[in-house]
Order: C-alpha cells, then sequence, then structure tokens
C-alpha cells in the first residue's frame, strides 16, 4: 500500500508583541518555555512526528522563519533529536501567505507532490492523540485535492480570534473577528468555530490557488525562488525578489476566497487548543489556586483574584488584585489589565517608535555560539557574563572605541589577541587593548564562562568588526 508523504511545515517567524516583555523580536514567544519544559516551536514539531501511521509517511520538517533566528531554530531541534528538513530563511517578513508559497515550492521541487501539514509554532494542544487524529483526517481530505482547514468549538464568546461558518465538513465562508455581541451570537447560534490558522492541502493545490487569486504573489515568490542559495540546512530566496513579493496572509491571499469556488472543508480538532496570543490566554491555560490566581516563578500572591503573575529574576509580590496581569523580567516589568492584555502590542510599537532596546532583546542575549548577559553598565563601563557553547567561537573581531579585561569563570578559553593564542582556565584573566584584533573560543567539552568588563567613550554592540565569523555575520 503507498502511503501519502506528509510534509509538515512549521510557520516560525511570528514576533509574538502581545507577550512582552517575555517575548521580544529578537527570542519571540515561539522559542519561550511558557508551559511544561520545551519550547512552544519544540511542541509544535514534537506533536508533528506523530502523524505517521500505516497509510501516512511523513517528512522531516520543514521550518519557514527569518534570518535572525536561523540558530535558535537549529539548536532547539537539536535538543529533540530533530532533523530538519529544510529551514526557509526570509529575509524580511511578508506575512503567512508568501511563507507558505515557499515551502510549498521547496516540496515541489524534488518532483513530488507532498500534502503540506501547516501549523503556527506559537500554539499549545493538551491532547496530542487527538490532534494527531484530526490531522489524519484532514490529510486524508487533502489527498483527495481538497483544502482542509481546522476549526475548534468555541467554548467562549472571543474577540481575538477569525471564525469559521461551516455545514457539515464544508466551509461556508469566513469571518473576521468580530465584536462581543456578534461572538456571543455565534456561540450561542452554532455553525461557527475558531479559525485556528492551522490547515492542510497539497502543495500542487496551493500554488494553483495563489496563481488563481494572487497570480502578484506568486510570481514575486517564484522570482524570489529561482535565484535562492542554499547553506547546509539553511535556504534563502533572493533578497531583493523577496522584498517585491507583497505583503498577505494566507487567509486574506486564498482561504476567504474559497468557498462556493474550491473545494475546502473543516476538520474540528478537540485537542484542548490555545494560541497564547495575549497574557489573557496564557492566564487561560495556566494552572490556578482556589481564587483563580496563576503564578510563575517566586510570586507571592495576596488578596487578589484571577490574576496571573510571572517572575523570571526576581521575588515579585502583590497584593488585592483583581483580573491583572504582573510580567517581571530582569529589564523590564508589564502590568496590565487582563481584559487590555492584547493591547500590549501598542507598549511595543512605542518602545520601537523611541528605538529603545527593549524592543528587541533582553539583558540575556543568546547568539549561535552562546549567550550573553549584561550584568552592570554605566556611562564609561559595561559588565558582561559570557557562556561560549564546547566547541564555539566567537568572531575574530576588533573595537574602535573600547578595551575589555576578561575573567574566567569556569571552563577553558583559547584566547587569540594580534597573533597570539593563550589558554586560560578557572580565575585566570587576560586584557584586550582598544583597537586590537581578537577572538574568544571554547576549545573544551564544558560550557566557558566569563565575566567580561568593558571600558571606553563607546560601548554599544555596533562597536564590531568582523574579520571573520564561523556563523556568516558581516
Amino acid at each position: 500500500m503507498n502511503k501519502t508523504p506528509v510534509q509538515p511545515v512549521i510557520m516560525a517567524g511570528g514576533s509574538g508583541t502581545r507577550l512582552w516583555p517575555l517575548s521580544r523580536s529578537g527570542f519571540p514567544k515561539q522559542f519561550l518555555v511558557l508551559s511544561g519544559n520545551t519550547s512552544l516551536f519544540q511542541q509544535a514539531a514534537a506533536r508533528l512526528t506523530g502523524l505517521a501511521d500505516e497509510h501516512i509517511a511523513v517528512a522531516a520538517p520543514v521550518v519557514v522563519g527569518n534570518e535572525e533566528h536561523r540558530f535558535l531554530v537549529l539548536d532547539q531541534l537539536r535538543e529533540l533529536k530533530i532533523e530538519p528538513g529544510a529551514v526557509l530563511l526570509e529575509p524580511m517578513g511578508r506575512n503567512t501567505a508568501p511563507a507558505v508559497t515557499l515551502a510549498a515550492l521547496q516540496a515541489l521541487e524534488g518532483g513530488s507532490d507532498a500534502v503540506l501539514v501547516v501549523t503556527p509554532a506559537d500554539q499549545t494542544v493538551t491532547d496530542d492523540a487527538a490532534f494527531a487524529q484530526a490531522l489524519r483526517l484532514a490529510v486524508g481530505m487533502a489527498a483527495d485535492g481538497a483544502i482542509a482547514i481546522l476549526g475548534i468549538q468555541p467554548d467562549r464568546p472571543e474577540t481575538g480570534y477569525g471564525y469559521i461558518r461551516a455545514e457539515g465538513s464544508r466551509v461556508v465562508r469566513f469571518v473576521e473577528k468580530p465584536d462581543l455581541a456578534t461572538a456571543e451570537k455565534y456561540v450561542s447560534t452554532g455553525g461557527y468555530f475558531w479559525n485556528a490558522g492551522m490547515f492542510v492541502l497539497r502543495a500542487s493545490v496551493w500554488m494553483a490557488a495563489l496563481e488563481r487569486f494572487r497570480p502578484d504573489i506568486a510570481a514575486a515568490c517564484r522570482a524570489a525562488w529561482a535565484v535562492r542559495s542554499t547553506d547546509a540546512k539553511f535556504v534563502r530566496p533572493g533578497q531583493t525578489e523577496f522584498a517585491a513579493v507583497p505583503s498577505e496572509s494566507v487567509d486574506y491571499a486564498v482561504m476567504e476566497k474559497c468557498p462556493g469556488v474550491l473545494d475546502i472543508r473543516m476538520q474540528p480538532l478537540a485537542a484542548g487548543w490555545n494560541d497564547l496570543g495575549a497574557w489573557e490566554a496564557v492566564w487561560q491555560v495556566a494552572e490556578k489556586d482556589a481564587q483563580g490566581n496563576a503564578r510563575s516563578g517566586d510570586a507571592i500572591i495576596s488578596d487578589s483574584r484571577n490574576t496571573l503573575v510571572h517572575a523570571t529574576s526576581r521575588l515579585v509580590s502583590v497584593v488585592g488584585l483583581q483580573d491583572v496581569v504582573v510580567v517581571e523580567t530582569a529589564d523590564a516589568v508589564l502590568v496590565a489589565s487582563r481584559e487590555k492584555s492584547q493591547d500590549v502590542k501598542h507598549i511595543v510599537a512605542q518602545l520601537g517608535r523611541e528605538q529603545r532596546g527593549e524592543h528587541a532583546l533582553h539583558r540575556k542575549v543568546h547568539r549561535p555560539w552562546g549567550w550573553y548577559d549584561g550584568i552592570d553598565n554605566g556611562p564609561r563601563h559595561q559588565v558582561k557574563r559570557i557562556m561560549v557553547k564546547p566547541g564555539a567561537s566567537l568572531s575574530l573581531q576588533m573595537h574602535h572605541h573600547r578595551a575589555e579585561h576578561w575573567i574566567v569563570v569556569s571552563g577553558t578559553a583559547e584566547v587569540t589577541v594580534g597573533d597570539k593564542v593563550i589558554l586560560l582556565s578557572e580565575n585566570q584573566s587576560t586584557y584586550i587593548p582598544l583597537g586590537q584584533t581578537h577572538r574568544l573560543a571554547n576549545p573544551g567539552k564544558v560550557a566557558l564562562e566569563i565575566i567580561e568588563v568593558q571600558s571606553g567613550s563607546y560601548l554599544g554592540e555596533d562597536d564590531i568588526v568582523r574579520f571573520e565569523d564561523t556563523y556568516g555575520r558581516k
């Protein structure tokens, strides 16, 4: 018996602005651990491995993301021992329709016409078996040429989701995010489902539908794909060509135009689904005490009801609150009404306009070689903790405006300074003069940790001249 070939596609390019300050553009929500001990992205990848059965052959996942997160994708998949089929890197965000188009072109490249199972990387599911079974039924629909979309039976009048109107399995129409009165009507009337943003269809069916409804997107994506470059698992469409691709969502570009024109069906999904789109959704899925309070980290809650407290770096105490969200990180604190948690995106937009670092990065910044944590700073000094993974190294570089002192806390450091290479062990230190070429590497088999003290007239991260770099950075 021939098995239906299935190509999982994980959409991992979102920025998750409504979960700030925990989610930031440099480390967005799909890579955060918000439930259990794995990230939302890892949970999505693991769930898709469960689709295989006697009728379905599941290929290695294709991940669509952006250049900045490419090593986060590989590192988090490596923790699960999952090898991706490809990581498609968008030079800039162009919404979900072009992202799916890249995955379809990748699937068609080898001459096969696999069924694409497209899922966002930032959702939660509590019943993996029910999730897999619903997707298998959707794969059956798609194998016969239909477009299958997953719908969630609403349990409340939610205004933050789009809705699907269905008669049996046939999709009648898509409905935009409604106001509260309309959402209440949908719930009481029945026949309306939340749009989960997951859909299943053959790669050729997607391309045919896109060329019918949005030929401009199809043509522009093909042009960018034709000049793509490949670097190991990374596939990069042409940057100039991709910049010309219109930005559009899957729903607007194709799905909403399909009812009555193409065979589009809905598969109900009853698997404890939540998209964690805002802090209100995090509170809904969290474990709560008798007063409806949810806490994470070192938190004390007194005389409060239906409140969420998320602490990451210190004790957070609240008294006398109701229906409030409090989120603490090392460099920012959010206090918001649960009802208004969707509006956190306005704070993020303001931070962006003011070009503040809290918009994009945490105090602890992840890099391909490890991470650094800015633990202190002043007008002419900055102190960082730096971790370098075993076998990894930073670029060969120099700085115009600062000198650096390095003290090894644990592990072994291989330090290049000019034409000299030295090894430093625990409690040893060295000095990097201003303007001197240098490199830090970890030749050992355990993580290297150092304290770096920078001093000088300018301490910005852009004061780096790179001469050699393992990770393709200029």
